[in-house]
């Protein structure tokens, strides 16, 4: 098993940054084959009323990423295989922004790109963000 918790979330103003975090543990992690370096990584979104949407992903070595047409420009995915980490580097964040963003994970050893929520295997609870017109 693998659990991700999101944090960084919280109300800010349009224009304004902010950068989420989600942190992987879990007993799955020790083994070198499932270690998180090995898991590709995404983030989500659902805004109220609306369905879940892909944000941005990661390959599992940080070499490829993709990110939705919306917030190309403005965001910046990282992960830092170390510390069992993805970043959503967020800036020049809108009203429309505001969501809950969710970070998931699978494990993949390939360099493909994983865009659709029903792809990842493991989800995080989700963190709140907030953006004041």
């Amino acid at each position: 098993q693998v659990q991700l918790v999101e944090s960084g979330g919280g109300l800010v103003h349009a224009g304004d940054s902010l950068r989420l975090s989600c942190a992987a543990s879990g007993r799955d992690l020790g083994a070198t084959c499932r270690a998180f370096s090995n898991y590709a990584m995404g983030w989500f979104l659902r805004a109220l009323r609306k369905a879940l949407d892909i944000v941005t992903a990661i390959i599992y070595s940080g070499g490829f990423t993709y990110y939705s047409d919306y917030v190309k420009g403005r965001f910046t995915i990282s992960r830092d295989n170390v510390k069992n980490t993805v970043y959503l580097q967020m800036s020049s964040l809108k009203p429309e922004d505001t969501a809950v963003y969710y970070c998931a994970a699978r494990l993949s050893f390939g360099t493909a790109l994983f865009d659709s929520w029903d792809d990842y295997d493991y989800w995080g609870q989700g963190t709140q963000v907030t953006v004041s017109s």
